[in-house]
């Protein structure tokens, strides 16, 4: 899966229908815009090939950080921009939508991204791992929304997501308003992260991969669609979203992927299911 690599962004398939996704811009993973383009276009351009592509795991190719966030000098740029308020808000906004839609990429990527962070994540790593499916974490992870520290508030997509999948308000908004950093036990407690693995980067790398490939093992149109569900339900009532499945599975229960489980599971001796590879959207 090397065609899916670029200078700052490592993508190999270390088990069939897997692949891993690694930030690589030594020493600490700051992202300047090169960085954060690429890292876009890894997520659109797996959701747009043709690979039989079933799960993903993002993680850091350093063994001691997993993000230091941005890099300063990425912002030098706001002083080249046209001196008038209005023409200068306008290409300030462009820029700072392009940096969103970048990050995004997993939340909208129709693969179940999972992500195995290390070490410190801090402001712009936060904003990434907001937009995974599944986050987990090694034991010496530290975290924080580092923006107010730096005289921001932030933009990228910590602020959109982390009330929607946190579940302690209270310590969402300390952290946010404080921008002091919070180990794993404290990422636990606020929902962010759904395990913590005892080690370090390679032991959560190895730990997330395992969930990668059971996930890769089920039927690859319902996987796909509970990732859309989810996502629909999200936004939406739950009656919308009950709605909207209706008509979603009149479709979906038609795939031979049902029928294929149930032979599978009603063999003596059972036996894994196996399915055809599906061509995944790039947008549903």
């Amino acid at each position: 899966m090397s065609n899916f690599s670029t200078e700052f962004v490592k993508v190999t398939e270390p088990v069939p229908h897997v692949l891993l996704v690694e930030l690589a811009r030594a020493p600490v993973n700051a992202f300047n815009e090169a960085f954060w383009t690429q890292y876009g276009q890894v997520f659109d351009n797996i959701s747009a090939s043709t690979n039989d592509v079933r799960a993903i795991v993002l993680a850091s190719a350093l063994p001691k950080i997993f993000a230091s966030g941005i890099d300063l000098t990425a912002l030098d740029h706001i002083n080249n921009l046209h001196p008038e308020p209005a023409r200068r808000a306008f290409e300030l906004r462009s820029h700072v939508k392009a940096f969103q839609n970048s990050i995004a990429a997993p939340e909208r990527c129709p693969i179940p991204v999972i992500v195995a962070v290390n070490g410190p994540v801090y402001g712009l790593g936060v904003d990434i791992i907001s937009a995974c499916d599944v986050r987990y974490a090694s034991s010496d992870a530290t975290f924080a929304i580092k923006e107010v520290d730096v005289g921001l508030a932030a933009d990228i997509g910590s602020l959109a997501h982390l009330p929607k999948i946190t579940g302690n308000t209270s310590l969402l908004r300390e952290l946010a308003l404080s921008a002091r950093t919070f180990s794993v036990v404290e990422a636990e407690k606020l929902g962010l992260v759904s395990k913590v693995v005892d080690g370090g980067r390679d032991a959560v790398v190895k730990e997330a991969l395992s969930l990668a490939k059971l996930i890769a093992s089920k039927s690859p149109v319902a996987v796909l669609g509970t990732k859309h569900l989810l996502m629909h339900a999200r936004d939406h009532s739950v009656a919308e979203n009950m709605d909207y499945t209706v008509a979603w599975n009149a479709a979906m229960l038609q795939t031979g992927d049902l029928s294929a489980s149930f032979k599978a599971l009603t063999a003596k001796p059972k036996r894994q299911p196996q399915y055809e590879g599906l061509k995944l959207p790039a947008k549903l």
